[in-house]
Parts: structure tokens; C-alpha cells; sequence
């Protein structure tokens, strides 16, 4: 059984965020996955495919590093911004194409350029084996 693909309303978790979030995928590529937009490895845009996870705890973040400092050296979590300047890293081969990029499946992880990793904690739709 392969690795799901992921949809829109896929649920994502960032290491250094305090909440999950959803992802956002606009139908541009016009192919549906358990009735929702597919994604592929280029729906990573700050703000329009990744939302906000809460509050942001990396000290690599300049926003919580300032804040770190005006409190005397006690981690103070600041608002997340995503920063994720480039695509997913596919999870396993890419062999399946979506839009002419690889399609996205739960083992992609996404970088933020804060030091945070982005995993898919639930792809947005399930695979059933049927016996």
C-alpha cells in the first residue's frame, strides 16, 4: 500500500510552532484526491498554503530572539510568520506529477527558514485496505 496523497485540509505540525494548522491548496492544477484539491510539492507559500502555527518558539526567528532578550533570557514566544522559502522535500520517490511537479504524499517535511520542520501529521484523506 503506498503513501497517501496529500489534500487540501491536510493537517500540519511545525517543531517550533504551539498549534497546528491546515493546508491551503488553491485548485490550480485542477486534479481532486478524496474530493479536494491534490497538493504537490510547490503548494508552500507563506500565508496562502501554510498558515500560521500559533505562536513561533525558535530562537532562530529574530521576532522571538528580541523578545528572548527584552526578558531577560526567558523564551517568549512570539506570532508565526511561516518562512518557507522552498518546496516540500518529497518523502519517497517522486513518481507520481501533478501540475508537472511531484505530487505531495504525509512523508514530505517543509523547512522553515527559522530552523522549524513542517510534517504532515494527517494527509487530508486515508487509504483502506479492503480484505
Amino acid at each position: 500500500m503506498g503513501c497517501p496523497q496529500v489534500c487540501s485540509g491536510a493537517t500540519l505540525q511545525c517543531s517550533f510552532g504551539v498549534a497546528p494548522t491546515v493546508l491551503n491548496v488553491l485548485p490550480v492544477n485542477r486534479t481532486l484526491t478524496g474530493g479536494m484539491p491534490a497538493a504537490n510539492i510547490m503548494d508552500h507559500i507563506p500565508l496562502v498554503n501554510i498558515p500560521t502555527f500559533g505562536m513561533c518558539q525558535s530562537l532562530a526567528n529574530p521576532t522571538v530572539a528580541a523578545a528572548t532578550a527584552a526578558a531577560l533570557g526567558a523564551l517568549t514566544p512570539m506570532p508565526c510568520i511561516p518562512a518557507t522559502a522552498t518546496p516540500w522535500i518529497p518523502g519517497g520517490a517522486p513518481t507520481v506529477l501533478l501540475g508537472s511537479m511531484p505530487a505531495l504524499d504525509s512523508n514530505s517535511t517543509l523547512m522553515c527558514t527559522w530552523g522549524g520542520v513542517i510534517k504532515i501529521q494527517m494527509p487530508g484523506q486515508v487509504q483502506m485496505q479492503i480484505p
